[in-house]
């Protein structure tokens, strides 16, 4: 049986603990804070990187340096037969693209997943993939199951301020303006490829209600299980543990029967958010 080991970058919501812990290697995203280069859960938490937001200093992401993705492989190879690279999601990153040039040279022995996820949805997939290795399924038989399920998934986010957004180029001053006037939470998705808008709340308790609402309507719609017998739920956040975990509370009441699982929210959707924000996700249990 071939071992296989199972690898990702930080924006999958994991710790370097937490993967530790289940074998899983992890390629930390590096961040440029006013053009010193800090990686995540490294050399930079949460708590110096929201502290460095909320200070406006420049702060930049940016996808893994090849030499460190190449070199975390050459060392795995010497134990492994085979390695399972899973990076943030094609259509938010060139990381993936490049990851893909760069498994040529290994004679098939890296299989690079373009699992069009992030955060805590790609968590998920890690964990499947782990679970397949665990089964016996080869590197390539692991990307195939994972590429084949990466749109059973979906990210609904409520953002608390609008001037993440603004800077990010994302909505204009104008309409920042008028939505801090007016006290929108905007709702965004996460579904696949692309980061979209979803809907606009007055409040944070609006807010909520549609993202809960919105968790059903893909249930019963989508998947024809409205109890959710076949999903996994997480609850994510930016730097706002105890709204996270109030907000948890009012998910497990809306599911019952289902254990919802709670992260922050990747360093690099945080830093397009800002602090502040809620999320709830959803991702489909697979089927090896």
């Amino acid at each position: 049986m071939s071992k296989v080991v199972v690898v990702t970058d930080s924006s999958c919501a994991f710790t370097q603990d937490e993967a530790k812990k289940v074998g899983v290697e992890i390629v930390p995203l590096p961040f440029y804070i006013n053009g010193e280069i800090k990686y995540e859960d490294v050399d930079l938490t949460q708590e110096d990187f929201y502290q460095k937001l909320q200070e406006g200093v420049e702060l930049k992401t940016s996808m893994p340096l090849l030499g460190d993705v190449t070199d975390k492989w050459d060392e795995l190879l010497e134990k492994y037969d085979e390695v399972v690279y899973i990076p943030l999601s094609a259509g938010l990153s060139s990381s993936c693209e490049t990851a893909i040039m760069l498994a040529q040279d290994y004679d098939g022995r890296v299989q690079v997943v373009n699992n069009k996820r992030v955060s805590v949805t790609l968590k998920r997939s890690v964990y499947d993939a782990v679970e397949l290795a665990e089964q016996g399924k080869s590197a390539k038989e692991i990307k195939e199951i994972l590429e084949k399920t990466a749109y059973d998934s979906s990210i609904y986010i409520m953002v608390d301020t609008l001037s993440y957004l603004k800077k990010g180029g994302r909505i204009t001053a104008a309409a920042a303006a008028i939505g801090t006037l007016l006290k929108i939470k905007p709702v965004l998705q996460i579904q696949g490829d692309k980061l979209d808008a979803f809907s606009k709340a007055r409040t944070i308790k609006q807010a909520k209600s549609t993202m809960i609402k919105a968790i059903k309507d893909d249930f019963e719609k989508k998947y024809n299980d409205p109890e959710g017998k076949n999903m996994y739920i997480q609850v994510a956040y930016t730097h706002n543990l105890e709204d996270a975990l109030a907000f948890k509370e009012e998910v497990e009441n809306e599911f019952p029967g289902i254990e919802v699982k709670m992260d922050p929210l990747s360093l690099c959707i945080a830093c397009h958010i800002g602090p502040g924000s809620l999320a709830v996700a959803y991702s489909k249990k697979v089927e090896a």
